[in-house]
């Protein structure tokens, strides 16, 4: 399926935040332009988010931060009518795994939420981030923190639980609007970025290692 009309189907639906933007004549804006060619032009996913010749590994992680962020929150947006503290009073993937919310500030110890609750303080909480300078410097003549790729793990590590929440609790509703193939194509594109740079533990993968080990042909460990 051509990426493209993976873009086409969510940009006509709602979000459930807005979109984020990189700044025309940036390192990172041309980064994402040529991230979005390849996956556009149809290239096999998993070579697509090798780390281009020339180009540094924090910008290239940061231009998919950004864009992982705005594409999980199409999909969530387009099935959050149907996640409410009834049907989801728990930030589940089914019964073997709980998330708990814990942000340092508001919630200083993890946090039981219902499921629609922690992905709204979930995705504020990112875009804290994505938003902070001093986390994500928006220009290449300021320098990255120290921290930068332990924050990006900690990050997609969170993002990933939103994938694990629709597919085990929600998939019913993605079908019912016939965007698996969408949702699985983004959920590609996500696993072969995180394993190729290693930014996702297996352990926080487990929920959704039987279907990935089908659709990103990637065998079990």
């Amino acid at each position: 399926m051509a990426f493209n009309n993976f873009l086409d189907f969510f940009q006509k639906g709602k979000t459930f935040r807005p979109k984020k933007q990189f700044a025309h004549g940036t390192i990172r804006y041309s980064l994402h332009k040529q991230a979005q060619a390849s996956l556009n032009s149809g290239i096999n996913l998993r070579g697509a988010v090798k780390l281009p010749p020339g180009e540094d590994l924090n910008d290239w992680i940061a231009v998919h931060v950004v864009d992982f962020f705005n594409r999980i929150n199409l999909i969530y947006g387009t099935i959050c009518d149907d996640c409410t503290e009834q049907t989801c009073p728990t930030m589940s993937g089914g019964p073997r795994f709980e998330y708990l919310w814990a942000d340092g500030g508001k919630f200083k110890k993890p946090t039981p939420l219902p499921a629609r609750e922690y992905i709204s303080y979930l995705m504020d909480w990112i875009e804290m981030q994505i938003n902070n300078q001093a986390v994500f410097p928006c220009t290449s003549d300021m320098p990255f923190p120290k921290n930068f790729a332990t924050q990006c793990c900690k990050i997609l590590a969170r993002l990933h639980r939103v994938f694990v929440h629709v597919y085990i609790h929600h998939f019913q509703n993605v079908v019912a609007i016939s965007a698996e193939a969408h949702v699985n194509t983004c959920y590609k594109h996500f696993y072969y970025f995180v394993t190729e740079h290693n930014l996702v533990s297996r352990k926080e993968l487990e929920p959704l290692k039987e279907m990935a080990s089908k659709i990103c042909k990637d065998p079990p460990a």
